[in-house]
């Protein structure tokens, strides 16, 4: 039943019927049918060989994973071409935490369990220690982090903000001038603007929004994991714009202490 079962669920999520399905696959609809509704019991190798090129699964996960059993991101993954049996080493288990709905949570990081994240990211009973949440504006396909972030360097996100980020898969989709959360080796979780140059220099460029920061390259080697930030939560209320009025006066202040500071330079100078 669990190759029934999988096919089936496979279409749906397409949001095609049976007859479209069929017709693509080349077969009739009672076949696609019966496939499906699990009257047959040992479909032929032939068959195999056209829904896992159809749907871009192998044959291995169709006839031996309940797919049904998976949350909405581990399928939207295994659907993007991350299949375990197709990608091998080179798949990047994510531990991650499903509510008792099998949701996706999101996990929370605060600035304590930094430091054994950066061991622990990828240990599936430390990340089942971290409080989780759900956050219904957020998509169920998807997964999502909150990491609790700290120092000046992303100003004006004040700190000890957090910042909420979408798990990044493929690293050479790491857009320029986004801002990103990435583990890693050295620092453990940072929270920058990235450049990419992974493809060309293997390296990422990495920016912060405060400019008394400097920019830095981080080589690939290092990266453990990318977030894409999606957005943040603060408990400080941010600056009140100010008035015209009030910028046109501090500027008037300004250039009146810049005369007196270009004055009292021409009087040393004489």
């Amino acid at each position: 039943m669990i190759f029934s079962n999988n096919v089936k669920l496979l279409r749906t999520r397409k949001s095609k019927t049976q007859d479209i399905v069929a017709r693509e696959l080349g077969m009739s609809r009672s076949t696609l049918n019966s496939y499906e509704n699990g009257s047959v019991k040992n479909p032929t190798l032939e068959a195999l060989m056209g829904f896992s090129k159809y749907y871009k699964v192998s044959i291995d996960t169709l006839v031996k994973m309940d797919l049904g059993k998976l949350s909405g991101f581990q399928l939207s993954e295994l659907e993007r071409g991350h299949d375990v049996y197709i990608t091998g080493s080179k798949l990047r288990v994510l531990a991650t935490t499903v509510d008792s709905g099998n949701h996706e949570n999101i996990e929370a990081v605060n600035v304590k369990a930094k430091a054994g994240y950066r061991n622990g990211y990828a240990d599936p009973d430390f990340i089942k220690k971290l409080p989780t949440f759900q956050l219904p504006i957020l998509f169920n396909d998807r997964k999502y982090r909150m990491f609790q972030i700290d120092g000046d360097s992303m100003l004006p996100i004040p700190n000890q903000s957090w910042v909420i980020g979408e798990y990044v898969e493929n690293w050479h989709d790491i857009k320029n001038g986004h801002a990103y959360i990435l583990l890693t080796q050295e620092d453990g979780i940072v929270f920058k603007v990235a450049f990419n140059h992974l493809r060309k220099k293997k390296k990422l460029e990495l920016h912060s929004l405060n400019n008394e920061f400097k920019p830095y390259v981080l080589e690939v080697s290092e990266v453990k994991e990318v977030w894409k930030f999606c957005n943040y939560i603060s408990s400080e209320l941010p600056e009140p714009v100010k008035h015209k009025d009030e910028l046109l006066g501090l500027v008037e202040k300004m250039e009146e202490e810049l005369m007196i500071i270009k004055n009292k330079l021409k009087v040393e100078v004489v």
